[in-house]
């Protein structure tokens, strides 16, 4: 186990050896997108190896629509006792305020950060019968047929729905950005040809790419992922500096009590010194971060500055919900 997340849980141990009685029923955590999705695998995955350390069950609770503001929402409402928290990202719970004008919560002001997952990069993938072959082929034709290009994604304000507008402003081409219910029902219709193409979470596309039902043309992360080391950066290629990936984490709502929270935080930091559960991860091209951004504290600091963030992008990209 690595020394920071060791003496991390040292101090967590002393400060809820009061709150042994905790949980003592399951505790859901909502999911603001649909089952199986990019976000609901990860959700999964980490849930079930942190109820195992809670010795309690934890209940996905799947709440999609607006891009993941009503779940969200959801959350920030819920009862603040240490059974209901929510899994957020970068979409509405950094960009989401930028995006839009009336917000019924505040990512800050009405949640208690518990912990931060690690961080998922990005692929462009297109239909296999697509006729650009690369990246710069895609981004060519984008210029010479404005407007054609249709890029599928999980929602209005969703991750791949950001990525893809950032990246169509950066590359300075006009594409259609067409919302669906979820990443799963977005990702159907590139395979079935409905949609040109769109950006995908790695940990799920990677199994379609691996099958050859989509193409990939190039990931948003700063260094090539490991299992497409034949697939570039868009820095590397079209867009240098360009890099994006989905951050997650868990939230309560504001008043929970600090020892659920760390109760919670606690369990997660053992299953992240787990070289077995971290090499799982790894494995499904998930970007492992340094041990001491995963903890409570770690994640209040950047939805802060991802909010920050957010606000100077959304302009730039020229990106309103409202």
């Amino acid at each position: 186990m690595k020394p920071i997340i060791a003496a991390a849980i040292g101090t967590l141990l002393a400060a809820s050896a009061h709150a042994q009685t905790y949980p003592s029923r399951p505790i859901t955590w909502i999911v603001p997108f649909a089952a199986g999705g990019p976000t609901d695998a990860l959700a999964r995955t980490i849930a079930d190896r942190v109820s195992r350390e809670l010795g309690q069950s934890i209940i996905i609770d799947n709440s999609p629509g607006a891009g993941g503001t009503i779940g969200a929402a959801k959350g920030a409402r819920a009862q603040p006792d240490g059974y209901t928290m929510l899994v957020g990202h970068m979409g509405y719970m950094g960009a989401a305020p930028a995006l839009y004008k009336k917000l019924s919560y505040d990512p800050v002001k009405d949640f208690a950060p518990v912990f931060r997952f690690p961080d998922t990069p990005m692929v462009l993938m297109v239909r296999k019968d697509h006729p650009a072959r690369d990246v710069r082929e895609f981004v060519d034709y984008g210029k010479k047929h404005p407007g054609k290009l249709n890029l599928s994604n999980a929602g209005m304000g969703s991750t791949s729905h950001l990525v893809a507008a950032m990246f169509a402003s950066s590359a300075g081409i006009k594409v259609s950005l067409v919302p669906y219910k979820g990443a799963g029902p977005a990702l159907i219709d590139v395979i079935g040809g409905q949609a040109d193409g769109m950006f995908d979470q790695t940990n799920t596309a990677l199994p379609q790419i691996t099958e050859s039902k989509v193409r990939p043309l190039a990931v948003t992360s700063a260094a090539r992922v490991p299992q497409l080391k034949n697939v570039p950066t868009l820095a590397e290629t079209v867009l240098p500096g360009f890099e994006a990936a989905t951050w997650y984490g868990i939230y309560a709502p504001k008043g929970t009590p600090q020892a659920a929270v760390d109760k919670v935080q606690l369990a997660y930091l053992k299953a992240m010194g787990d070289r077995d559960f971290t090499a799982k991860l790894a494995g499904q091209a998930i970007q492992m971060l340094p041990p001491e951004q995963y903890t409570a504290s770690a994640l209040g600091k950047h939805t802060a500055a991802e909010v920050a963030r957010w606000k100077v992008l959304a302009t730039k990209a020229n990106i309103s919900l409202d």
